[in-house]
């Protein structure tokens, strides 16, 4: 069992796609979110958690149409029984997907979540797994995505790091908040007491 606190049975990487994290689409700050992201991945590889890439298909010209470069995983996949890719379509992870069924018969009760974009997959992701009874752990410093522009004669810009902050606390008190993605702690699925 790790001795890390918010002790997990699954990562959901939602959306980290080459679209998003590099060139001029890139989130800002994405070398930080893909160092948050690639070292979740290697410790829930090593403690046998569950490893779920989401992969989202977009539309017919957009960045992250499939089969092309922008719609590309960042990080390498190691297909197996414990780690997997999930292509959706629409924010949600958990909508038309497996993920649900997968979770379940992975006996999995606790998971993390991190990717892109904060206020929109990785929240409705979130959101749905509160929702489906999972204990859900949102380490800021490991999701991301871009400013909202300005509202003239509404708002100014958002910036990309507030957008992030506040689609986290707009979960409730439900959804565990960690500042850093290095206190998710992971083990491997029906090793731990009941979470």
């Amino acid at each position: 069992m790790s001795n890390r606190a918010f002790p997990v049975e699954a990562l959901i990487v939602v959306d980290v796609q080459s679209a998003l994290v590099s060139g001029d689409g890139a989130v800002p700050e994405a070398a930080r979110l893909l160092d948050r992201t690639a070292d979740l991945i290697a410790r829930a590889r090593s403690s046998g958690a569950l490893v779920v890439h989401v992969q989202n298909d977009g539309q017919p010209g957009e960045d992250v149409e499939p089969h092309t470069p922008g719609w590309e995983l960042h990080h390498p996949v190691e297909a197996g029984p414990a780690e997997v890719v999930i292509r959706k379509t629409v924010d949600d992870s958990f909508q038309e997907t497996a993920l649900a069924s997968l979770l379940t018969g992975a006996d999995v009760r606790a998971l993390a979540v991190c990717g892109v974009m904060s206020e929109m997959c990785v929240q409705a992701t979130a959101r749905t797994a509160l929702e489906l009874g999972y204990r859900v752990i949102l380490p800021y410093d490991a999701h991301a995505t871009h400013d909202i522009p300005a509202a003239p004669g509404i708002s100014d810009v958002v910036p990309a790091a507030v957008v992030s902050r506040v689609a986290g606390w707009a979960l409730g008190d439900e959804a565990e908040i960690t500042a850093r993605a290095a206190e998710v702690g992971f083990t491997a699925p029906g090793c731990t007491d009941r979470l």
